[in-house]
């Protein structure tokens, strides 16, 4: 493959990237104006209930939902940078710890939550991404993993408090089990 053929493939590559991000971004707006604007706020209601059948849902919801719009605007930039950051090596792994650390982090809360609570958000699969980026260096042992992994921790490395808990509002459940699928999810996808 010729040098321009490389760069063209690239730059695909990277506009399909930005596509999928932004397609996710996309849904999780709309969902919240929808939400604020027609269901007074009601659809939260499809988020996570501990230890109730119904609230099971919220595992494939929750992530969609936010409590509000600064809720989301806090989810949003993490979401973009690190969701990319997933892509770099393969785009496929980002539906592959999309899926694991929304199982993983729906699951944890939904077995261990305090009981009558309602959780949302996208941050459990957001500290999945962190996960996954710090944990892929260690199973996969190449520079570029390695290197991805030490910026990610320059950048984001702070984030590692939000597995414990310290604000009663934020679910720390949904992170801890979240980033615990994410690292799940480097060695799974180390191991193909």
């Amino acid at each position: 493959m010729s040098s321009n053929q490389e760069m063209k493939a690239f730059i695909a590559e990277l506009k399909n990237q930005f596509k999928i991000i932004g397609l996710f971004l996309v849904i999780f707006w709309a969902v919240e104006i929808i939400n604020q604007s027609f269901f007074a706020n009601n659809l939260n209601y499809l988020g996570i209930i501990p230890r109730s059948v119904v609230g099971l849902r919220g595992i494939i919801f929750a992530p969609f939902l936010h409590v509000d719009f600064p809720h989301l605007l806090a989810n949003t930039v993490p979401f973009a940078i690190l969701g990319w950051f997933v892509m770099l090596q393969n785009t496929k792994d980002f539906y592959v710890v999309t899926l694991i650390a929304s199982l993983f982090s729906g699951v944890g809360v939904w077995l261990f939550a305090q009981p009558n609570s309602i959780t949302m958000g996208a941050s459990g699969v957001i500290f999945g991404y962190l996960g996954f980026l710090l944990a892929r260096g260690y199973f996969q042992k190449n520079a570029p993993s390695i290197a991805l992994s030490l910026t990610v921790i320059f950048l984001y490395g702070g984030m590692i408090w939000g597995i414990l808990p310290a604000n009663p509002s934020v679910s720390w459940l949904g992170h801890l089990f979240g980033f615990l699928g994410g690292i799940y999810a480097a060695k799974f996808i180390s191991s193909k």
